[in-house]
């Protein structure tokens, strides 16, 4: 009897049960130590902030913008994007300053290519695009200049098709002109704040007729006698009355607009306005094919513009910020056929397939495999002044009584002191 009391008084019952308790609890706390000690770790895990160029809604639309940044941040959860408030125009200093809200990746078109360039705002990319031309901006879709008429003034005036040629174009003009149909026959829109205006409205012609300003190499060229002429024929439409007023001070976006409300015969314009004319106008009002030619015998040039992606200077997560432009590099042919771009990227032989089944695409694509592609002053140093000073004296010609040779000597002497 003693010998059992004692062993019953060596393991007591209560001990059994607290110590049972004991791994109970152990046993339910550890996980959600773990737990805890895990969320903390991914807490302190940094979240990679980029800022994106206020333009990407801009060029992109705001559903594009929208699809591949949920693309992205779903296979890279450290990275999040806020849209820059600041501009990236280089007269404003915020920009170049370095806040933490000035943009880290940047969207913009040909027009603000020389911009960027001229000011070192962007980062060298040589081991991103894997070479050494010094890129610091990557093509991401490209468009094309055509020649776009609107279908029902042209045969209210009599005409069943397009003109092909300049002294066509002139023939078309003057007619409508003439005519009660209560229209422009044609549009320049030349305004300063339009950065592909000279581009698209005035050298598109010069490049159409077989032009180059850059048959003497890094010093453009203008004064030859295809190049007067090619000032003569603008001399023509304005003073005769054939171009839509306020051609100084009308932009793309108006002018557009008047195209697509049946007010403007023929124009020049981006192969990127087709989607926004097919959704105004109604189907076959309005037709588009190559810019009228100056009958030179010379190979047909057609300008291209794009829209670049590039690294700001400033930007102080460099290697995320380059992960992402090559993830949109990647998604260059999904970009071009959201925007239904012609040709979409230029180093392509095969068109996309929206520009292969749709007629005013596949049209555009034709256009482009039978032209070459014109070189002008994007991307090249000192473009704005070159611009500039051809803007300038090109309205002085309008507006006084300077021949077309006149105005193509002041242009050339001012390029040369530059």
């Amino acid at each position: 009897m003693y010998n059992k009391k004692l062993k019953k008084s060596i393991h007591p019952p209560e001990r059994i049960d607290i110590f049972l308790i004991i791994a109970l609890f152990i046993l339910i706390i550890t996980p959600v130590i773990i737990s805890i000690s895990f969320k903390r770790d991914v807490v302190r895990q940094e979240i990679i902030t980029l800022h994106l160029s206020a333009r990407f809604e801009e060029l992109f639309g705001r559903e594009l913008t929208e699809k591949l940044i949920r693309e992205y941040t779903e296979k890279n959860h450290g990275i999040r994007f806020i849209f820059s408030p600041i501009t990236e125009e280089p007269e404003f200093q915020s920009f170049t300053s370095g806040e933490d809200s000035a943009p880290d990746i940047l969207l913009f078109d040909e027009g603000n290519l020389y911009m960027f360039a001229d000011n070192d705002m962007l980062l060298e990319l040589n081991s991103f695009a894997g070479n050494d031309s010094g890129s610091r901006a990557v093509p991401l879709v490209s468009f094309m200049d055509l020649f776009f008429y609107n279908v029902d003034i042209l045969t209210a005036a009599g005409f069943d098709s397009p003109p092909k040629t300049r002294d066509e174009f002139i023939t078309y003009a003057r007619r409508i002109a003439g005519s009660n149909l209560n229209v422009s026959a044609a549009a320049l829109s030349l305004s300063r704040s339009d950065r592909r205006a000279l581009s698209r409205d005035v050298f598109s012609w010069i490049w159409a007729g077989g032009g180059n300003f850059w048959m003497n190499g890094d010093n453009p060229y203008l004064n030859t006698r295809a190049m007067v002429n090619d000032i003569a024929f603008f001399g023509t439409l304005y003073r005769e009355g054939l171009l839509s007023p306020d051609i100084f001070d009308t932009a793309a976006d108006q002018r557009m607009d008047e195209f697509a409300k049946g007010r403007i015969a023929m124009m020049t314009a981006s192969s990127q306005a087709i989607p926004y004319l097919r959704e105004r106008m109604r189907t076959g009002a309005f037709g588009i094919t190559t810019i009228p030619d100056a009958s030179t015998g010379e190979k047909y040039s057609a300008g291209v513009s794009s829209i670049y992606a590039a690294v700001s200077a400033n930007c102080k997560n460099t290697d995320e910020a380059r992960n992402f432009l090559l993830f949109l590099v990647d998604k260059s042919s999904f970009i071009c056929a959201e925007l239904k771009a012609v040709p979409g990227i230029v180093s392509s032989l095969i068109p996309g397939e929206y520009a292969r089944d749709d007629p005013y695409y596949s049209k555009a694509w034709e256009i482009f495999e039978f032209a070459q592609i014109a070189e002008g002053f994007s991307g090249k140093p000192g473009a704005d002044k070159y611009e500039s000073i051809f803007l300038e004296e090109l309205r002085i010609f309008f507006e006084s009584s300077r021949t077309a040779q006149q105005t193509v000597n002041a242009i050339q002497r001012r390029w040369d002191e530059e």
